[in-house]
């Protein structure tokens, strides 16, 4: 079965940082073929993507509320993706998860449903 592993994670404090990775262990996967995305979700509330790096030009793709604070970034030599996040806020305290799908329907790049795999899930806390 191919999977999606994570690392990253915990609590940081308002303003601070944190850096998320994903990397799948499956040989039938390799993340530089597929889109990935990075999805939240707090209690409460519905899954949002929060950003995207596509499979063909590396065009990268921000919800509005993560824009200039969050970074998406391949490592295609550790066959990894990175979601670099900085200035947290408390509003970005969720259960954060990485995607992966080879095909996205209507080029929406942050649609749950567009993906195939998930990552076992991170918490973030935002915190003071």
């Amino acid at each position: 079965q191919l999977k999606l592993v994570q690392s990253g994670g915990g609590q940081v404090q308002p303003g601070g940082s944190l850096r998320l990775s994903c990397t799948s262990p499956s040989p039938g996967l390799t993340l530089y073929l597929n889109n990935i995305a990075w999805f939240r979700q707090a209690p409460g509330k519905e899954r949002e993507g929060v950003s995207a790096i596509d499979n063909n030009d590396d065009d990268t793709y921000y919800a509005d509320s993560v824009k200039d604070r969050f970074t998406i970034s391949r490592d295609n030599a550790k066959n990894t993706v990175h979601l670099q996040m900085n200035n947290l806020k408390p509003e970005d305290t969720a259960e954060y998860y990485c995607a992966a799908a080879h095909v996205i329907s209507s080029q929406a790049y942050l649609r749950p449903d567009n993906y195939d795999y998930w990552g076992q899930g991170a918490q973030v806390t935002v915190s003071s």
